[in-house]
C-alpha cells in the first residue's frame, strides 16, 4: 500500500462525506451543501490516497504566518493506525511554516491521539459552541 498525499486538492463532496463516515468523525454528513462550504471557505487541504481512493483529510484555515487552525483530521477506520493522520499533520505544519502555530480541538475520542504523535495539550482555550 503507497499512500500519495496532495495538498490543496480538493476532493468531491461525496469523498469526504465517505472518508468521514468511514472515520468516525462527526461532522454533518447528511448536509452536502454544508459540508461543501466548509471545504469552499478552508484555505488548506492536504488529502491522502490509496491509487484514486481517498483515504484520509485534513482541512485547516490559517493566515500562513502566525495561526493555523486544523479544523478537521479524517482517515477511514481499515487506514487508521498505519500513520497516515500524523502524516496529514505533519504536513500540514510543513506548509504553515514555522512561525505559525497549530491548533486544533480535540473530539473526546481523540485526547490520548494527540500527545502521542507529538502535540501538546493546552488549558487556556475558550469556546462558544455551535447551535446545530
Amino acid at each position: 500500500m503507497a499512500i500519495t498525499y496532495k495538498l490543496d486538492l480538493v476532493p468531491t463532496t461525496e469523498q469526504i462525506i465517505e472518508v468521514y463516515d468511514s472515520s468516525g468523525i462527526n461532522r454533518p454528513t447528511k448536509d452536502k451543501d454544508r459540508i461543501k462550504k466548509m471545504y469552499d471557505h478552508s484555505n488548506l487541504i492536504v488529502s491522502a490516497w490509496d491509487d484514486d481512493k481517498l483515504v484520509g483529510i485534513s482541512r485547516s484555515l490559517t493566515d500562513f504566518s502566525y495561526c493555523c487552525y486544523l479544523s478537521d483530521l479524517a482517515v477511514r477506520q481499515e487506514y487508521q493506525h498505519k500513520g497516515i493522520g500524523k502524516k496529514l499533520i505533519e504536513l500540514t505544519k510543513e506548509k504553515i511554516g514555522d512561525q505559525a502555530i497549530l491548533l486544533l480541538l480535540s473530539a473526546p475520542t481523540a485526547m490520548e491521539y494527540y500527545p502521542k504523535i507529538g502535540l501538546q495539550s493546552i488549558d487556556n482555550a475558550f469556546i462558544i459552541k455551535r447551535d446545530k
